[in-house]
Parts: structure tokens; C-alpha cells; sequence
């Protein structure tokens, strides 16, 4: 029988907080659709000021905002975006920027340690004058910490950089930033200065930050009023919204300072797996809460089992790859629990101090 849960599955599994729960059940509402939810407006006016954007907009989902984002950019059907080849728009978000918005997206393969070279950026983009039979390149997509390469941190001077070739060359910048508190608090970066040269923003409140539901759009005055309009024909436009929104302005302004702690759990974890025989982790690139574990023998679903039956709970990447993130609602005794787990499963020794 299990007796001790462990979830690493993902950030996304937090459960509500008591704060945040009093926040919902008292939460002063409205019509969010006629623009006159006060909670709602209250978290967006926050979320611009905290981002150093004129204006915020909720939304129910990160793969939301980064539709209407990518949409509202790319508004004339047919033309195409630039974004990494590992990116969470061009990977898991259900190809919504084809399918529904008729947006090409043009892969730059994204490095180690998240970033796309800059010299392939630029060489991505299309020569206006071969438009006859090219799409138009009217958008280039940075994610900031980059998940798939294992939530690397973009840093200020290269998202600068980015942000210039856009302008040299008449782009928009858009910033899939479902985790960027994440790599702000790791940077030690104002997180406004780190988006200071991006058009717009996506920020997850439902990851990291441990909100029960939504993300927040920011940008301009006149792009929020158009991704309003998106929001609504995408079915995202909801009524007493603010039920939401006070649960996630909780989560803004008390879990931001735990993120912190939560990189330095994810480091500590990831120094104790690699010490485990069969596992291999690039601790160096442990920067926020992601961590990547290559399973040498290659048996990462058989150990994702066993685990499970320990009540640790991951997610197994590949046949050989297995990826845990950390969060708020995870304490130093479960990430000591969880190397004693894996200690057992793949060695067969049994520690006395599980951290229990």
C-alpha cells in the first residue's frame, strides 16, 4: 500500500492553497466579458505593471495565450512564425497556430541551453521580395525557461539581441513565458527587464506560481484589445472569471519568492540522482525546477513503475529519458524520499532514513 505521494510529474499538479481557496470563495465578481469582473481587472492590471506592459489579459490556458498571441501577430492567413524546433508552441500545443489560425511555423533548431543561434534566425527569415511564392515572416517565438532542453534561462543580453533583429527587420517578438518567474529568479533579473524587448508575453499562473487555472497575455493597449476579441471566438471568454483570478493573484504574490527554493531542491535532486548508478543527469544544466534523467539500461518505463508502486510519481520522456519538476508544494524530506526510492529500485539497497 502506498502510503507517501510524491508528485513530479510535472509543475502543473499543485493543489490550491488555504490562501488561495479563501481568495476564490470571496472573490468580488462580475461579468468578465462585458469587461467588468473587478478581480479579473485587478489581476491584469498587476500582471502589466509586474511585466512592464501597458495591459494584461486572463485567459484559461498557456497554449490560449500563445494561440492568441501568435494570431493577433500574424493576423493575414499564410504567414509564418520562427520558433525553435523543441519549442512547447511548435511541439505541444495540438498545432493550434495551422490549424486554426493558417500560421506557418519555420523551425530553427533550438541549442543545449535553449537558445536558437542568431545567425539562423536571421537567415530564417523570408526575402520580402520572394513573396510570390514565400510565406511572409512576420514573427519570431523565444520560450523563456526553454522546457524541453530542461528549463534553461534565456539571458537579458540575448533576448536583447532577438528583440533587435526583430526590429531591424520589421518582426514582432513574442515570448512563450510560461515560466518565466522561473528564469528570472534564476537570473537574478527584474522580470520586466527580462521581457523589456518582447511584444508580447504569455505567463502561465498554473505552473510554477501553483495557481489552480489561467495564464495572463501582456502587451500593448491595442494588441490586448485585439487578443480580447481572439479570446472570446476561441470560446475563452468567461463570465465571473474573478473566481479564478483571486486564487492566481495569490499564487503571483506569495509563490514567486518560493521559486527559489524550488531550484535549489531541483539541484539537490539532481546531485543525489546522478549518484545513483544506471542514471545519468547533466547537473550543470539544472537551472530552474526541470530535471532530465537518462536511464542508462534504458528501461525508463519499468522504472517509472516501480517507482509509482513508492507512491513517486514522474514522467517518463523516452525509452530512456525520464523528466521531474519540481514545485512549492514539494518539501526537502520528499526530495530525500524520492533518491531513496530510486536508490531502491535500481540498486536493491534500502535506506533506513528516507526521509520520512
Amino acid at each position: 500500500m502506498v502510503t507517501r505521494t510524491v508528485d513530479l510529474r510535472s509543475d502543473t499538479v499543485s493543489k490550491p492553497t488555504e490562501a488561495m481557496r479563501a481568495a476564490m470563495a470571496n472573490a468580488e465578481v462580475d461579468d468578465d466579458v462585458l469587461g467588468h469582473d473587478p478581480s479579473a481587472l485587478r489581476l491584469e492590471t498587476e500582471m502589466a505593471k509586474i511585466m512592464g506592459k501597458e495591459a494584461a489579459l486572463f485567459v484559461p490556458s498557456g497554449t490560449m495565450s500563445n494561440l492568441i498571441s501568435v494570431l493577433v501577430h500574424c493576423n493575414i492567413r499564410g504567414s509564418e512564425v520562427i520558433l525553435g524546433n523543441k519549442s512547447h508552441i511548435h511541439i505541444y500545443e495540438n498545432g493550434g497556430i495551422s490549424t486554426i489560425g493558417g500560421v506557418h511555423p519555420r523551425t530553427v533548431n533550438n541549442n543545449e541551453d535553449g537558445t536558437m543561434d542568431i545567425d539562423l534566425i536571421e537567415a530564417a527569415i523570408r526575402d520580402p521580395r520572394g513573396e510570390i511564392v514565400y510565406p511572409t515572416t512576420r514573427l519570431i517565438c523565444l520560450e523563456n525557461s526553454q522546457g524541453s532542453c530542461g528549463g534553461r534561462c534565456l539571458s537579458v543580453e540575448y533576448t536583447d539581441r532577438v528583440g533587435e533583429l526583430a526590429k531591424k527587420h520589421g518582426l514582432k517578438l513574442h515570448i512563450d513565458g510560461a515560466r518565466i518567474f522561473n528564469a528570472s529568479v534564476a537570473l537574478g533579473v527584474p522580470v520586466s527587464r527580462l521581457v523589456q524587448d518582447a511584444d508580447s508575453v504569455s505567463v502561465c499562473l498554473s505552473k510554477g506560481l501553483g495557481a489552480p487555472v489561467g495564464s495572463v497575455i501582456v502587451g500593448s493597449k491595442s494588441f490586448v484589445a485585439k487578443a480580447r476579441i481572439l479570446r472570446k471566438t476561441l470560446g475563452g471568454g468567461m463570465r465571473q472569471v474573478g473566481v479564478l483570478c483571486a486564487a492566481a493573484l495569490v499564487a503571483v504574490q506569495e509563490n514567486v519568492s518560493k521559486l527559489k527554493d524550488d531550484h535549489k531542491k531541483a539541484k539537490m535532486l539532481a546531485e543525489g540522482l546522478n549518484q545513483i548508478k544506471g542514471l545519468r543527469v547533466n547537473v550543470a544544466a539544472v537551472e530552474t525546477n526541470i530535471i532530465y534523467i537518462d536511464v542508462v539500461e534504458g528501461a525508463a518505463e519499468k522504472l517509472c513503475k516501480n517507482l509509482e508502486q513508492h507512491g513517486i510519481l514522474i514522467m517518463q520522456e523516452s525509452p530512456i529519458s525520464i523528466r521531474v519538476a519540481l514545485h512549492h508544494q514539494i518539501s526537502a524530506s520528499d526530495v530525500q524520499y524520492t533518491l531513496s526510492c530510486f536508490k531502491q529500485a535500481l540498486t536493491g539497497e534500502v535506506q533506513e532514513d528516507n526521509g520520512i
